[in-house]
């Protein structure tokens, strides 16, 4: 039976500083921006140490709210969205400019990554301020969301991202971490749930339900407290089941 590559990234450069474990297990990784976590320094060290390991760089813009990390909707005026997104982005492809690195993608962070997955007016906003990205960058999207399905009429590159260390509602948005089972942090539930989707092109709801579910790269928070262990554990166990972390 041939070998299953997949490829895993993780939202890094957030002030967790658990970087140099994380970035040798991964394929491809998201930094922060600095609107919700990061700046300059943190930009640099972590392009460099992606870089080092041979993985994908991903810019991770959001909403320019550091006070809630990101991580609900606030009220802004389009202007300042794009304003705020294209800077975030504008820094960090300086940054890997001068360290020769390459941009591969683009994913928004919380809140925005939410809200443009199904706010029709929000999401082509969000497009259209990194069209000038689209034809070498591509974007981590949601299956079956608006961002998809307008990024596709436009001609944009995606990858769908499925979540590792998440639970899923029956219409795919992610559990609130406001509630209690909001996240998976055992490394055998992970690897359950992650063989799911992968075999099965399901994954099992909250509420026990299978739903359809497409990925091309699968997602743990590099916040997630047993995140290394997680990782560790996926490499040494996903072999026995046909499967591989590409680089």
């Amino acid at each position: 039976m041939p070998i299953i590559q997949i490829d895993i990234n993780s939202d890094v450069g957030e002030g967790i500083g658990n970087e140099y474990q994380l970035l040798p297990l991964l394929s491809s990784c998201n930094i922060a921006c600095g609107e919700h976590a990061g700046n300059e320094v943190t930009m640099r060290e972590v392009i460099k140490l992606a870089v080092q390991h041979k993985v994908k760089i991903g810019a991770h813009p959001s909403y320019p709210d550091k006070e809630n990390f990101g991580r609900i909707s606030i009220s802004i005026t389009p202007e300042k969205l794009i304003e705020s997104i294209q800077k975030q982005l504008l820094d960090f492809v300086t940054i890997c400019d001068q360290e020769k690195a390459i941009l591969h993608h683009i994913k928004p962070h919380g809140a925005l990554y939410n809200d443009i997955a199904k706010n029709t007016e929000l999401a082509s906003l969000f497009l259209k301020t990194i069209e000038p990205y689209k034809e070498t960058v591509k974007l981590y999207v949601p299956y079956n969301s608006v961002i998809e399905k307008i990024a596709l009429k436009n001609n944009f590159k995606i990858l769908y991202e499925a979540f590792l260390d998440r639970n899923y509602n029956d219409d795919l948005s992610l559990v609130s971490r406001k509630l209690p089972n909001s996240l998976l942090e055992n490394k055998e539930e992970v690897l359950k749930h992650l063989i799911q989707i992968i075999q099965n092109k399901q994954v099992k709801t909250i509420n026990q339900n299978f739903i359809p579910l497409k990925a091309d790269t699968y997602c743990i928070h590099g916040d997630t407290a047993t995140a290394f262990e997680i990782l560790t554990y996926l490499h040494n166990e996903l072999p026995t089941h046909n499967i591989a972390i590409k680089k």
